[in-house]
């Protein structure tokens, strides 16, 4: 096994460029935001050698945190990130080396994101899918205990198929809560802005504070966002709606080949009746079907957040089931009481306060 750097080494952008399933979260450009943002390092592990086309590989990100523990993730912030192996491929000789990997790097776990469970050699490929586990009993660490990866969180992936004409995509909308809120939005005169430029860039962050604010949860850092725009270019889209002149809903976008996908969304509750959102998706699907785009990667939404996915399903998507695995100790999640408690700390806590813990916090948190 070989570690490399999907930064600089021009055979991992060749890789991702070619490989039917890699995403916008497998690119260069995404893991450099992160590395420059969060001081996280980007490798790769593949079975290929120095100087041979690459034709596997897994993407990861070295989390080191006094607070968090030190991890090996795949990948930080990013809803999903499949493992890039041969269409047969056998994810045991990769877990195999990072379970004695991760003995000699004291890493807590090593967590993957894949959208679909690979094959696995020696045992039944069906039933891992079905159940969405993959048990390797004989992969053991260096201290020589047994373990395996094991299924540690569940989400909803939602996805719209654009490949229709645009009718046929408004009439798959939802008539009440999709259709007649973006026929609101055009009466109501919502101005509408898209781009990346400095005012665009402020808006959006206006409401993003006030949207995380509203769940009691600390803002990512802006830093976070200029990153982005610095390494995605042309392919990162804010779009922005407002009413006389204030800003009441945003949604930033990134496209990769044939895929745009959601990332961060906010807006303004006061105004949600004028129906910006749906609007900016609906803005969104045109403009993006214009540059070729065929798929509407609408992220990830937990099982619990039933008002979420209710929303993407209006917009005409197919939920597919998520699941994350970890390889290595077993992490002990936060209490439903505990999580209350920091949400309404944050819901309080003044807006200059809240940014700076949200800088502090985020790199402890991918």
């Amino acid at each position: 096994m070989y570690w490399i750097d999907p930064v600089i080494d021009r055979r991992w952008t060749q890789f991702v460029e070619q490989h039917l399933q890699a995403s916008v979260f497998h690119t260069a450009p995404w893991l450099e935001a992160l590395r420059r943002t969060y001081g996280y390092m980007p490798t790769a592990l593949t079975s290929c050698p120095p100087g041979k086309e690459l034709n596997d590989g897994i993407a990861f990100c070295e989390v080191k945190s006094w607070v968090s523990g030190s991890r090996l993730v795949s990948l930080p912030f990013s809803d999903h990130c499949q493992l890039l192996l041969e269409p047969k491929g056998n994810l045991e000789p990769f877990a195999r080396y990072l379970g004695k990997r991760g003995g000699a790097s004291k890493w807590k776990y090593v967590e993957i994101r894949p959208l679909e469970p690979p094959n696995l050699e020696g045992s039944d490929s069906n039933n891992a899918t079905r159940d969405h586990h993959y048990d390797f009993q004989n992969i053991r660490p260096q201290n020589g205990s047994a373990c395996s990866f094991v299924k540690c969180e569940e989400y909803n992936l939602h996805k719209v198929d654009l490949r229709s004409d645009p009718e046929t995509i408004f009439s798959n909308f939802h008539k009440n809560c999709i259709q007649r809120k973006i026929r609101r939005a055009e009466r109501e005169g919502l101005q509408y802005e898209a781009g990346r430029s400095p005012s665009t860039f402020a808006k959006f962050y206006h409401l993003l504070l006030l949207t995380r604010r509203r769940h009691g949860l600390p803002p990512q850092p802006m830093a976070w966002f200029q990153n982005l725009a610095a390494c995605f270019g042309e392919n990162l889209t804010i779009r922005v709606a407002s009413k006389g002149g204030r800003p009441i809903a945003s949604i930033l976008t990134l496209l990769h080949k044939k895929t745009v996908v959601y990332k961060y969304g906010c807006s303004d509750p006061a105004l949600h009746k004028l129906g910006a959102m749906p609007m900016l998706f609906w803005k969104a699907i045109q403009e993006e079907k214009q540059r070729g785009a065929e798929e509407f990667d609408l992220g990830r939404s937990t099982i619990n957040n039933l008002g979420l996915t209710a929303f993407k399903e209006h917009l005409g998507a197919a939920c597919y089931g998520l699941s994350y695995y970890r390889l290595g100790r077993r992490v002990l999640s936060i209490t439903d009481s505990n999580m209350r408690v920091v949400r309404a700390m944050f819901a309080r806590m003044p807006a200059p306060l809240a940014q700076m813990a949200g800088t502090l916090l985020y790199r402890h948190m991918g």
